[in-house]
């Protein structure tokens, strides 16, 4: 089976995540039937002054808008499996776990979740507080997965976007999709 993914993009510092993550998604085709994706528009904001350019505009996937409720995904019936939101503000994080469902985003991460699919938020923040932490906790137990945008060293990445390139592949391990990447101990 194919996988239908929905990527929400939000006004967290960490675009290069969204950007490489999209690239990946590209380059992963062959397994996916459609990928679906809505930005904020801080996150256009951020992508601009973080990667210095719109490169959004440009992308191969349908663009859907933050405010259009007819979306397939808005519904559990167009059975897309999973949703990313990458990154994920803490925002964003505190209407999940609250059942606010004010904008595109929300809303398809409840609906993931009422139907038992997979929610990955990638959430970008540091320090964090005793809200965020009881937020992250909220979402986990109902059935969503917190991957914090922490990067790991032991592959020896080399640039900044290989290093960022570790969280991105540990999001697509995550989401079910296969691809070729470092191993801990593996050959």
């Amino acid at each position: 089976m194919k996988h239908k993914i929905v990527v929400g993009i939000t006004g967290a510092s960490g675009s290069l995540y969204a950007r490489l993550l999209l690239d990946k998604l590209g380059q992963l085709h062959e397994q996916i039937e459609e990928v679906a994706l809505v930005m904020s528009d801080n996150a256009k904001a951020v992508w601009k002054y973080e990667l210095g350019n719109t490169d959004y505009e440009q992308l191969k996937f349908r663009v859907y808008k933050r405010d259009d409720f007819f979306a397939p995904f808005a519904s559990g019936s167009a059975r897309f499996n999973t949703m990313i939101i990458c990154p994920c503000s803490m925002g964003t994080l505190a209407r999940i776990a609250s059942g606010v469902s004010n904008d595109l985003v929300t809303r398809t991460a409840d609906v993931i979740l009422k139907e038992r699919r997979k929610l990955i938020l990638v959430l970008r923040d540091t320090p964090l507080s005793l809200i965020h932490i009881n937020n992250m906790k909220t979402v986990t137990e109902a059935g969503g997965i917190i991957c914090p945008a922490s990067p790991s060293f032991y592959s020896k990445p080399a640039t900044i976007e290989q290093l960022a390139g570790t969280v991105v592949d540990r999001v697509i391990d995550l989401s079910g999709l296969e691809q070729q990447s470092f191993r801990w101990n593996e050959k």
